[in-house]
C-alpha cells in the first residue's frame, strides 16, 4: 500500500514546478521529499542528497574557534592559501596515498565543488584544440552543469561494461580526436561505490601520457573502501591512485565527507608539481601572466570565483590533517558506520526483490559504503524514482549521473536506527504492489 497518493505527488510535483519528475535534479528530489513531509507529517527515508550523516569533527572546530580567536578573521588570507593547510596536505598525501606532492602544489577551495570548476576552466584553456572534458562515469552531475556555465563540451562513457583490461580500448577510442583536455571520475565513486583498482588507474595514466590529458581524480570519499584497513598513516595499504602513473594529475580531496566538516566548504587541490610548474603560452596569452599552470590557476582563475578560502576553516582543516598525519585522529575509522548502514540498507532491499546495480569490481564484490546502486525488475531509473516517491523513499535516477543502467542512487548518510524497521516494511509494501518474477 502506497504511503503518498499519487494526487498528493503530482501537486507537490506541480507546486515546486519540476519539470519532469523521472529527470529530477538532487535538489528537485529533496525539495518533493520535503514538501510531501511538511504536508503529511510522515517521515521519508531519505537516500536523495549525500549530505554526512555524522557529527562534525570537534578536532576542526576547536582549531577554527581558537584561530578566530588569533584574529585572522580581520585580514584575508593568501589566495594560495595558509602555509600550516599547505605544509599539512602535502604531508597527508605522503601519509596516506604514498604520493610526493610539495606544499606548493597543494591548493585550498572553497569545496571541491569550486575546485573542479576552476580545474576545468585551467584545463580546457591550457592548449588550444584541446577544450573538451571527458568524464567516466556515472558521476556527480553538478560537474557536467558546472560546464554548461562554462560552455564546455564533454564526452562521456559508462564504465559499466568497461572494467579492467577492457578500459583502454574505450579511452583510445575516447582519446582519439586530440580534443580532451582533461579525464573526471571519483574514486571511490558516486553513485556506484565502485573503486577503480590499479590496472585500470595505470590505464588512465598511460593514456593522459600518450594524448596530454590532465587527470581530475575526485576523492570526495577518500580511503572510505571499508574492504581494505587504509586509515594508517605511512603503512599500506594506500588507496589506489592515477597519481602513481602520471604526472598529469589533480587531486581533490575534500572535508566536507571524510571528516564530516561539509557546512565550512573546504577541500584541496593536490596537483602533481610537474603539471603545477608547467609553462602554457596560450594561458598566458589570455590572462596575460606567466602562464604557468599552478600559478594561473591560483591568482587568475580560482581567486576570481572566490577571493580565497576562509582563513578560520583552513586553520581547522590543517589541524584535522595533522592529527590523521601524525596518528592521533583515525578519520576512516570515524566514517565506517556508513558501510554498516549500507550492509543493512542493502538486505532489506534483496530480501524484497531489489538487485544491486553496480555489484562487482574487476577482482571483487563491491563494498559498503556512503552510497549504493539498486533495481527492481525492469524498471527504468526515473519509473523507479517515482514509485519509490510513494512508498516514502526519496532516490535519484542513475541516468542523472550519466549511468547507461536502469536503477537508482541510494545514500546511507541519513538514515538512523529508527527507519530500519520504517524502511523493511515500506519495501515489503512494495514489494507485495509490484510482484517481479524472481
Amino acid at each position: 500500500m502506497k504511503i503518498f497518493s499519487e494526487e498528493l505527488v503530482e501537486r507537490a510535483v506541480s507546486d515546486l514546478h519540476v519539470a519532469d519528475l523521472s529527470k529530477a535534479t538532487i535538489g528537485e528530489v529533496l525539495l518533493v521529499a520535503q514538501y510531501l513531509e511538511k504536508e503529511t507529517g510522515i517521515p521519508f527515508i531519505r537516500m536523495d542528497q549525500g549530505s554526512p550523516g555524522l557529527p562534525v569533527n570537534s578536532y576542526g572546530v576547536e582549531a577554527e574557534k581558537a584561530a578566530l580567536d588569533r584574529g585572522v578573521g580581520s585580514q584575508y588570507p593568501a589566495a594560495a592559501g595558509v602555509p600550516e593547510l599547505k605544509a599539512e596536505a602535502s604531508r597527508f598525501v605522503k601519509a596516506f596515498m604514498d604520493i610526493d606532492v610539495s606544499a606548493r602544489s597543494c591548493v585550498p577551495t572553497v569545496g571541491s565543488v569550486s575546485g573542479s570548476f576552476g580545474s576545468f576552466i585551467a584545463c580546457t584553456q591550457r592548449i588550444p584544440g584541446k577544450d573538451k572534458v571527458l568524464f567516466i562515469d556515472p558521476g556527480f552531475p553538478i560537474q557536467k552543469s558546472q560546464l554548461r556555465i562554462l560552455g564546455v563540451e564533454w564526452k562521456e562513457f559508462d564504465i559499466y561494461s568497461y572494467r579492467g583490461s577492457a578500459l583502454r580500448a574505450k579511452l583510445e577510442e575516447m582519446l582519439a580526436d586530440g580534443d580532451v583536455a582533461a579525464i573526471v571520475y571519483s574514486n571511490p565513486n558516486n553513485p556506484a561505490w565502485i573503486c577503480l583498482e590499479d590496472e585500470e588507474l595505470k590505464i588512465i595514466g598511460e593514456m593522459a601520457d600518450r594524448y596530454d590529458v590532465v587527470v581530475m581524480e575526485d576523492l570526495a570519499y577518500f580511503c572510505m573502501d571499508y574492504r581494505r584497513d587504509m586509515g594508517h598513516p605511512f603503512q599500506p595499504p594506500y588507496p589506489p591512485t592515477v597519481a602513481r602513473y602520471t604526472d598529469n594529475y589533480i587531486l581533490m580531496l575534500s572535508a566536507s565527507k571524510i571528516f564530516s566538516y561539509a557546512g565550512q566548504r573546504i577541500a584541496m587541490l593536490c596537483i602533481s608539481d610537474a603539471l603545477f610548474e608547467r609553462q602554457y603560452p596560450a594561458m598566458a596569452e589570455r590572462y596575460k601572466d606567466s602562464g604557468v599552470f599552478g600559478e594561473t590557476l591560483i591568482a587568475s582563475i580560482l581567486y576570481m570565483i572566490t577571493s580565497g578560502c576562509t582563513a578560520s576553516t583552513q586553520y581547522a582543516y590543517a589541524e584535522m590533517l595533522r592529527l590523521s598525519t601524525e596518528g592521533e585522529l583515525n578519520f576512516v575509522e570515524d566514517t565506517r558506520e556508513y558501510a554498516v548502514r549500507a550492509e543493512r540498507m542493502k538486505k532489506i532491499f534483496t530480501d524484497n526483490g531489489f538487485h544491486i546495480v553496480y555489484d562487482a569490481d574487476v577482482s571483487q564484490k563491491v563494498g559498503d559504503g556512503f552510497f549504493f546502486t539498486i533495481g527492481y525488475g525492469d524498471m527504468d531509473g526515473g519509473e523507479l524514482l517515482r514509485e519509490l516517491l510513494y512508498y516514502g523513499v526519496s532516490s535519484i535516477s542513475l541516468a542523472l549521473t550519466g549511468s547507461g543502467q536502469k536503477g537508482v542512487r541510494a545514500c546511507t548518510s541519513r538514515m538512523r536506527e529508527d527507519l530500519y524497521p520504517v524502511l523493511e516494511e515500506r519495501m515489503k509494501a512494495f514489494s507485495q504492489d509490484h510482484p517481479i518474477n524472481r
